[in-house]
């Protein structure tokens, strides 16, 4: 199933869809699943993803929660792992045993900040960044371990994505940023949310630049896309989410459409997001939908473009 889907991720202008999910703070993953599975939408996309622990606050485990997704759906499942939680013997652990049950999509991520956590005096490890994650990958995908020591048994191979902010006021910050992780062997970075096609542009114009300088030609933007229904989602995102520009024009439309109802500001919303996730099916079909499991806007915006 993995090959199909990077397959499909380096194809140009093959439409490629993962969905993300997030695990509750629960001892099973089932709800999700089968909130997936009653909406049937599961036939609308390419793969999912698996969040990993996000702000800091105790989760069901990604790992296990994409085994999950892979046995029920059939199709793969991205796992995000943190560098906040783990060091390096724990992370080459972790990434031993997901291969064993066939979890080898891997969601480089540094993580947020233990501080924020919901578990008291929470210290985060944060050995390195997200590289050395994907360094890990590289050595495990040659047959070694970090320490160049061999395994006894070669892993399956195993495939590298990182993520990567959306918008920055210098344009060089998001360059450096592509050309590290693309260096470092991601085969896909995925954006924060974009919210405009210049936006959009501009992203693949620098990650072109950037696959030159590295010399990383297999690499892949996905476009994160975030459907936003509500003027507080779009208010706070603009405001306290970093790497994210939600235009002004959302913000106004979205203010004026929640003076007239929720309805009115439901749908006002859900068609800027529409415009948005067709204008990026036509520029660039690689996408990464998040909906903070709201995944009935999710099967509702994917109907759309069927």
């Amino acid at each position: 199933m993995f090959t199909q889907l990077i397959e499909k991720l380096q194809k140009p202008k093959t439409r490629y869809i993962t969905l993300e999910t997030t695990p509750g703070h629960s001892a099973s993953f089932a709800p999700v699943i089968e909130k997936l599975d009653s909406l049937g939408i599961a036939e609308n996309v390419d793969g999912f993803s698996t969040t990993d622990n996000p702000l800091a606050k105790l989760k069901f485990n990604s790992i296990i929660a994409a085994m999950q997704l892979q046995e029920r759906f059939k199709k793969p499942a991205l796992a995000t792992m943190s560098m906040r939680d783990r060091n390096k013997i724990a992370l080459q652990s972790d990434l031993l045993g997901a291969n064993s049950i066939d979890v080898r999509a891997i969601l480089a991520l540094t993580g947020d900040p233990a501080k924020i956590s919901d578990q008291p005096a929470a210290k985060g490890v944060f050995e390195s960044d997200s590289t050395m994650l994907l360094d890990i990958i590289k050595c495990f995908n040659a047959g070694i371990d970090y320490a160049g020591r061999e395994l006894n048994s070669k892993p399956k191979p195993i495939y590298p994505f990182a993520v990567s902010n959306a918008f920055a006021k210098n344009p060089k910050t998001l360059l450096r940023k592509f050309v590290k992780k693309l260096e470092h062997g991601a085969l896909g970075v995925i954006t924060q949310p974009v919210f405009d096609k210049e936006n959009a542009l501009k992203l693949l114009e620098l990650f072109e630049e950037a696959k030159e300088i590295s010399g990383n030609k297999d690499g892949v933007l996905v476009l994160g896309l975030f459907p936003v229904t509500k003027l507080k989602t779009a208010q706070f995102l603009s405001s306290h989410v970093p790497g994210i520009n939600v235009p002004k024009s959302w913000i106004d439309t979205l203010y004026e459409a929640h003076g007239k109802g929720e309805k009115q500001e439901y749908e006002r919303g859900l068609a800027l997001s529409r415009e948005i996730f067709g204008s990026i099916l036509e520029i660039h079909p690689k996408i990464h939908l998040m909906t903070a499991n709201r995944f009935s806007l999710a099967k509702e915006l994917l109907q759309s473009f069927d």
